[in-house]
């Protein structure tokens, strides 16, 4: 399939979503032009703030492929990945991002992810959300038997 052909699906998708009940988003992962999974939000569907396109897209392609590595796939989203999926993306290791709304386009009707964006650049100490350091030294220990573990998988 093409590029356009791949993003077709994606907004195909997201239409599909709207008619369903869920939010007007959907992606596709693919590898050579070959679609690996495909999915679309199911936030309010399934009641998981997480539930976005682009993750629970990359959840069905790492099943389906055996490996957390997407590396050699990429994604098309029908529109672009708000602070979350853009983690996940880069988590997953996906080549490379087309997507087609842009965070303008979705703002306009309602999904607004430019506070994330701010808050992302600011210390935790300054953030919306209070946070508070507890138990460092106690979870320390977990990173300690990680670093030592010699038969670890990295990621």
């Amino acid at each position: 399939m093409t590029n356009r052909e791949l993003m077709q699906r994606a907004i195909d998708l997201s239409k599909e979503s709207v008619r369903n009940g869920g939010g007007p988003f959907g992606a596709v992962i693919a590898k050579n032009g070959e679609i690996i999974a495909e999915g679309s939000n199911c936030v309010t569907i399934d009641n998981d703030p997480t539930a976005h396109a682009e993750v629970s897209t990359i959840r069905k392609a790492c099943k389906k492929l055996g490996t957390f590595d997407l590396e050699g796939c990429d994604i098309y989203t029908s529109c672009e990945p708000c602070p979350m999926c853009l983690g996940a993306i880069y988590w997953a290791h996906l080549d490379k991002i087309y997507y087609a709304n842009d965070r303008k386009d979705a703002a306009e009707i309602g999904f607004d992810d430019d506070f994330i964006y701010e808050e992302l650049s600011l210390k935790p100490q300054d953030r919306e959300k209070p946070s508070e350091i507890l138990m460092r030294e106690e979870a320390l220990e977990a990173f300690r038997m990680w670093q030592e573990k010699e038969d670890k998988t990295e990621y």
